[in-house]
């Protein structure tokens, strides 16, 4: 991998971007692959779209969403303890003992987010599950004054942002799902374009980092509205298996350091899947497949539905305790999923058909 690019990779995790507050990562993003685009821009929803290619050639759309679930903060007390409503998918067990960041007009303002002790728990209390309204946050303050003189109503919390190397290619830290997603489209179209020339690509790429993805894939959708593709791939994370308590004959073989996940089911286009099989066996790529029988949860649900319909595929990365503090991927796996889609893009032309049956 390229210095530059796992630099990129390492500053994307460690900025915050809860959905709705994406602006400095976008910023982040747009410094990046802005030397290697023809055209950058921001839509009103706040999707950063990259393009470069022959604009008569099909429009291909690569989404990743760059939002991360977090909190907002809703109510200030008396003695100047916090308290936030969460925006995602939160299970509030794993907010319990944690550091945050509150970022504010200001700046960031620490703090930490707990419960009552054990000790002081009744025993019904212990038995149950926590309710995120039993959860606060405590950023030190004296008085109610102190905290509402650097927080406000509606400022975003986030987990403390952190990327921790593990052994081998096994990388941890929170929003990996989905900075991972997010990195591999912006590096596909800066590798497309270094290997193949602008000139020489024959579609018009378009590498979008979505939005508010964690509160309804609403970035992706109005994206597309704007970009109207005929052919799209998301990238996601997925459910890594190779972990206790997660059964592959329940969630399918899907194990880390085994290269980028293939989707097939219903809401993919056969032929896409399939083109993407094929340049990973020609290009020495791993991969690996995974089946959903139903509407995906991801980007790739909304892609398909555009218009009068988009010829859409699914690519993932495998991701252990998704939705944590310590959410953890392989960088090779990113890596391989970057250059199947750069792969993917310059093999596109004019001449590809992806209507199924014909």
């Amino acid at each position: 991998m390229d210095p530059s690019a796992l630099e990129f990779f390492r500053s994307a995790i460690q900025t915050p971007s809860p959905s709705g507050f994406e602006e400095t990562i976008q910023a982040l993003i747009g410094d990046y692959i802005r030397p290697h685009a023809d055209t950058l821009r921001i839509d009103v929803h706040g999707n950063l779209i990259a393009s470069v290619g022959d604009t008569s050639g099909p429009r291909l759309m690569y989404a990743g969403h760059c939002d991360q679930i977090g909190m907002l903060v809703s109510y200030i007390d008396e003695l100047g303890f916090v308290y936030a409503k969460t925006i995602g998918g939160w299970d509030p067990q794993q907010l319990v003992g944690q550091g945050m960041t509150i970022w504010t007009a200001t700046g960031p303002v620490p703090a930490v987010i707990s419960r009552k002790p054990i000790h002081l728990q009744t025993s019904k209390e212990r038995e149950q599950v926590v309710q995120l309204e039993q959860l606060w946050l405590d950023v030190g303050a004296a008085t109610q004054q102190d905290a509402k003189d650097k927080i406000r109503v509606g400022d975003a919390v986030t987990l403390e942002l952190r990327y921790r190397p593990l052994m081998g290619q096994i990388v941890s830290g929170p929003g990996m799902d989905n900075k991972s997603g997010m990195w591999t489209v912006i590096e596909a179209l800066r590798r497309a374009n270094t290997q193949t020339g602008k000139s020489k690509l024959r579609c018009h790429l378009h590498s979008v980092a979505t939005v508010q993805e964690e509160i309804g894939l609403r970035g992706a959708k109005t994206a597309a509205g704007g970009i109207n593709p005929d052919v799209a791939i998301a990238v996601d994370v997925t459910h890594a298996s190779d972990c206790p308590t997660i059964e592959p004959n329940i969630h399918g073989d899907i194990r880390l350091d085994r290269g980028p996940v293939i989707f097939r089911g219903p809401n993919i286009n056969t032929k896409v899947a399939n083109k993407l099989i094929t340049l990973a066996e020609e290009n020495s790529i791993p991969y690996q497949l995974a089946a959903i029988g139903r509407a995906t949860s991801n980007d790739a649900n909304v892609l398909q539905l555009h218009g009068a319909g988009v010829a859409t595929g699914l690519v993932a990365i495998p991701n252990r305790y998704m939705h944590s503090a310590v959410e953890a991927i392989s960088l090779s796996d990113i890596n391989h999923v970057a250059q199947l889609l750069a792969e993917f893009a310059m093999s596109l032309t004019p001449d590809d058909d992806f209507t199924p049956g014909l």
